[in-house]
């Protein structure tokens, strides 16, 4: 009978980087109580490993001594009977090139649960990440991958007559390689490109022809490396613009300049439903971007006041919306309740922010009023009382009506208190709740206690509460805030801010626009100042 804790995953590390990992590697990789991996994977770049795992190197490593194979059969079994959830790492993909097949013979004989998760080899990646394309209408119909780790053991007869090769595992034999390919009737002049580290941050390329590559490398240390050979490679000078033919660094993406946000690891505490934007924007810039929920967004524990107030939307002047939460939670339920937009036919409309703006766009209806600076301060202090024509918007406070639908928890007591004092009637609905997770995503959470994280973004002085509220609750972070020493604390506006002061005792960047655009935009002006940070 299996063990029914005991688990090994045999996992593909991708080429090196951890964002060319899968995310299910990236979740078992956090989740990991035994780490065995290849010397070929960068373990200080995988700060996705708890600090309570233990890690066991047994990779194979050119030209030093290597675990037997037998020995790491042992392993696997071993802790796996032990009922550890064991993570197997192998650069690129388990089975290619990977010696899983060994692995999982001695599993299956120790009866031992597993699985197989694919990553991305390096024999896809590094042409990529170089601009090369594998495959061209004209000049490739078919590529084929080796390993030219024993070059006698290739049929090189066969090999010349395939348009590309891709080569692995190849640099301490490339003068073997070039003298077969020319030896089996290959011009002089095909092209090679050579990539080393690819992936890293410290990849180069060489590019040649099989006359000169030799010429070109001597010196140079060549492994890990993957070979590319055949005149795909010529397409390279269309897809980039190297600066030379000769060895060229480039930064894990086919553009020639780093991107701005390259190297640096952020946090994201956005609500999982919310996220998605502004994680791809930092991803943009070059970031590595972990999402660390802090807020959950769900339905009130009522809607009757929310309800209530619909049935008698024609009796109000004005609608405000403080964000794109309430916007849509609102129009869900004027739709449950069988009515439309033609529903707020004579009542305007005032919003706080550009994306509470662009949310209302989606429900086809403008905004009569948003406040110059995006905040709900801003709108009490601008507030057009008189200033906006048609129906019922232009109305002294004292006669006007406002239903301001708003998260169950309360907030926002500034504009509900300013529009009183002018006498004007607010009627709060509770349209969605925001609460705080019950933990801490085992990736973000990974990445704080290996001090992994570069910066912290929060958008809402609620995620700066939340966040408090996990890290007070993870026994692996509260009680030692050394992991916030070297962090730089970004937060989208003033009152988010305070809440950075109050509770985290620091704050390194302020967006000037007060959205998730200008908060990007903070971010990368403050690395930019702040190169060695």
């Amino acid at each position: 009978m299996k063990n029914p804790k005991g688990k090994v995953y045999l996992v593909g590390a991708g080429p090196g980087d951890c964002d060319l990992m899968t995310v299910r590697s990236q979740k078992l990789l956090s989740q990991a109580e035994v780490l065995i991996y290849d010397a070929l994977v960068d373990i200080p770049q995988l700060e996705l490993i708890p600090v309570t795992c233990l890690k066991i190197e047994v990779g194979k490593r050119g030209g030093k001594p290597s675990t037997q194979q037998q020995e790491i059969n042992r392993l696997l079994v071993e802790y796996c009977h032990k009922g550890k959830q064991v993570v197997r790492l192998k650069s690129g993909d388990p089975f290619i090139f990977g010696r899983s097949s060994s692995e999982i013979q001695a599993l299956i004989a120790g009866d031992c649960d597993f699985e197989v998760i694919p990553g991305i080899s390096s024999a896809f990646a590094a042409p990529l990440l170089a601009g090369i394309p594998l495959t061209d209408p004209v000049m490739s119909r078919c590529f084929a991958v080796m390993s030219a780790h024993e070059p006698d053991a290739l049929e090189w007869e066969a090999l010349v007559k395939i348009e590309t090769l891709v080569i692995l595992m190849g640099g301490r034999n490339l003068g073997e390689i070039v003298g077969q390919l020319q030896k089996h009737g290959l011009s002089s002049q095909t092209p090679i490109a050579i990539i080393r580290d690819c992936g890293r941050p410290e990849q180069r390329i060489w590019l040649g022809n099989l006359s000169d590559i030799i010429s070109k490398t001597t010196g140079q240390s060549l492994s890990p490396c993957v070979i590319i050979i055949g005149e795909v490679v010529r397409l390279r000078e269309y897809l980039i613009q190297p600066e030379s033919t000769n060895m060229i660094d480039i930064n894990i993406t086919i553009n020639k300049n780093p991107l701005p946000l390259a190297g640096k690891t952020i946090l994201v505490t956005r609500a999982a439903s919310q996220s998605g934007q502004f994680t791809d924007r930092l991803q943009q810039q070059g970031a590595r971007a972990i999402e660390m929920p802090a807020l959950v967004i769900s339905p009130p524990s009522t809607w009757e006041p929310l309800d209530s107030a619909i049935a008698q939307l024609s009796s109000f002047h004005w609608l405000i919306f403080t964000s794109t939460n309430a916007v849509d939670y609102f129009f869900e339920r004027l739709e449950t309740s069988g009515k439309d937009a033609r529903s707020l036919f004579g009542i305007k409309i005032a919003v706080v922010g550009k994306k509470t703006a662009e949310t209302l766009r989606s429900h086809s209806l403008q905004p009569d009023f948003i406040p110059p600076n995006f905040v709900a301060d801003s709108l009490v202090e601008n507030f057009p009382w008189e200033g906006v024509e048609g129906n019922r918007g232009g109305i002294a406070p004292t006669n006007c009506k406002i239903l301001f639908p708003r998260v169950e928890s309360g907030g926002r007591e500034v504009l509900v208190k300013e529009f009183t004092a002018k006498g004007a009637q607010v009627i709060e609905a509770p349209a969605y709740q925001s609460c705080c997770p019950e933990n801490i995503d085992p990736i973000a959470l990974a990445a704080l206690q290996n001090r992994a994280v570069d910066i912290i973004t929060f958008a809402s002085s609620k995620t700066v509460q939340n966040f408090c509220k996990l890290i007070e609750h993870s026994p692996e972070l509260s009680g030692n805030h050394d992991w916030l020493k070297n962090v730089c604390i970004a937060s989208i506006g003033p009152e988010t801010s305070k809440s950075c002061y109050n509770l985290l005792g620091k704050l390194d960047v302020e967006a000037q626009e007060y959205t998730l655009d200008g908060l990007s935009e903070a971010i990368v002006q403050w690395v930019a100042e702040n190169p060695s940070l």
